[in-house]
């Protein structure tokens, strides 16, 4: 009989016993042993699974009492936190590249302008140096065609070095 009631606690009470365990402990536990891996991978995972926790806690806290009318909402987390830790899915790599990470890198996409607040002009600033004009170019054409243009001058300068004068573009060969 005791043990019948304590299996329905259990039961009635699974999120509340294994959302810390998937949210937070496993997540600590593997944080520390990425930090003792010379592996990139797995802090990049970490580090990503800790910023959307954060902005997962701050989208709960934001809409709390939202929240709480929605009976499944616990279930939902756990299940979504799930799929960010378990390496079998690489959940947090995924969100982070395919949603994080472009905004961040382009700024300027139509999808982020709402976010975006530029800075401020600064009188005393030199206009002609060399970052405006990289931050200029940047919010032209976005970061994928600055990061083009300098892999284009790195082969440039390779081919100088080598007296190999024929440099090859994606359109054109010089």
């Amino acid at each position: 009989m005791g043990s019948g009631n304590f299996l329905q606690v259990v039961a009635k009470n699974f999120d509340v016993l294994a959302l810390p365990l998937v949210t937070l402990v496993y997540p600590l536990y593997t944080s520390i042993k990425a930090i003792e891996t010379r592996s990139a991978s797995d802090d990049q995972q970490w580090l990503t699974y800790w910023v959307l926790y954060s902005m997962l806690t701050l989208f709960e806290l934001t809409f709390a009492k939202v929240l709480e009318l929605i009976p499944i909402w616990p279930y939902a987390k756990l299940i979504f936190a799930c799929w960010l830790v378990l390496p079998q899915f690489n959940g947090a790599a995924y969100v982070y590249r395919h949603f994080i990470r472009p905004i961040y890198m382009n700024p300027q996409s139509a999808s982020s302008r709402i976010w975006y607040v530029p800075r401020k002009k600064n009188i005393f600033r030199q206009q002609d140096d060399i970052l405006t004009a990289a931050e200029k170019y940047m919010e032209e054409h976005g970061t994928e065609a600055f990061e083009r243009l300098i892999s284009k001058a790195e082969r440039e300068e390779r081919a100088r070095k080598s007296n190999n004068y024929m440099i090859f573009d994606d359109d054109y060969i010089y």
